[in-house]
């Protein structure tokens, strides 16, 4: 436990010192800051025509000059995870500081682990430092108070984000073990970040037009077509980020789901029972996507564990 602390401590000090996590943190900072005061400044402009139920989550939900911070944090949030994570092994192996290290009475796992561990609070730490500063921003710009219940929805919506990013700090990792040049890593990391940001939606749409059919020729391709793109859409960890997000952090949403297909009956339902879901009905449609982002997050990290904990000392 001495050596994990030691080493998670070594790790942090480094992270923090670091140039590079010094500028991302700052341009992710003042885009972040940047949208939500657009977006206190329209709810400010705008708060007497509309009164929302819960008008201090929409610093999250409502768009700035492009995208809200939720869009924002599910797109160039992986970005940090990779950016911390991508040269944690190779970097030190090619020092040659992994094999002084092991060398020592310190387990192999405990490298690993406090590496993982290090990240991980420092992602936690910049999440809750963004959401604060812009609460306080909110506080100042818009003049209301958030709820207990606001408060709770902002504290799921920190937990589902720090494991987003936790998942990407683990294929990081993943790769700065299965590659000794930091630049392979590196790129690696992020060819998977673009597979899953750009190349899932556009070959998920054209299978999806392709197996469904033709709309004029079937009446139910359309409904085929969103079965199809819902269902392969959940291997991107980066759409179940969106749509547990987008359920928690807005309470008028029934549904993870963007679209629904929905009967007369469901539609007559759906206009009689139009207010916010209540806290815990929120939490419970968004439960089995927090535990598959759990747990794809730990499967990488065990495979990044199993791969380090096989690997030759003497490759080290």
């Amino acid at each position: 436990m001495a050596a994990l602390t030691a080493i998670w401590k070594k790790e942090l000090a480094d992270h923090f010192t670091s140039y590079r996590f010094v500028i991302l943190f700052a341009l992710i900072a003042m885009v972040s800051l940047i949208s939500a005061y657009m977006v206190g400044v329209q709810i400010r402009a705008a708060q007497d025509q509309l009164k929302p139920t819960f008008i201090f989550l929409m610093l999250f939900t409502e768009p700035g000059a492009m995208f809200s911070l939720v869009q924002f944090v599910a797109f160039f949030g992986p970005l940090v995870g990779l950016i911390l994570g991508f040269d944690s092994i190779n970097r030190e192996r090619n020092e040659g500081t992994l094999s002084k290290l092991l060398a020592q009475p310190i387990y192999r796992d405990v490298v690993i682990n406090a590496k993982f561990l290090a990240g991980l609070t420092l992602i936690a730490v910049m999440m809750a430092s963004i959401l604060l500063v812009i609460t306080g921003l909110g506080l100042a710009l818009i003049g209301i108070v958030p709820g207990a219940e606001e408060i709770g929805r902002m504290l799921v919506y920190l937990i589902i984000s720090v494991v987003y990013i936790a998942f990407w700090l683990g294929v990081a990792i993943l790769f700065s073990i299965l590659f000794r040049s930091t630049a392979t890593s590196a790129l690696a990391a992020l060819a998977v970040w673009i597979f899953f940001s750009f190349f899932v939606t556009l070959g998920v749409g054209i299978l999806a037009n392709a197996l469904a059919g033709s709309p004029s020729q079937d009446p139910r391709a359309a409904q085929r077509k969103a079965e199809i793109l819902r269902a392969a859409s959940l291997v991107s960890p980066m759409e179940l980020y969106s749509d547990a997000t987008a359920a928690v952090i807005d309470p008028l949403r029934k549904s993870a789901r963007s679209t629904l297909m929905i009967g007369p009956m469901e539609a007559i339902s759906m206009s009689r029972f139009s207010g916010p879901l209540p806290f815990g009905q929120s939490l419970l449609i968004v439960m089995p996507y927090i535990i598959a982002l759990i747990a794809l997050t730990a499967l990488c990290f065990a495979v990044s564990y199993t791969v380090f904990m096989r690997q030759e000392i003497r490759s080290l």
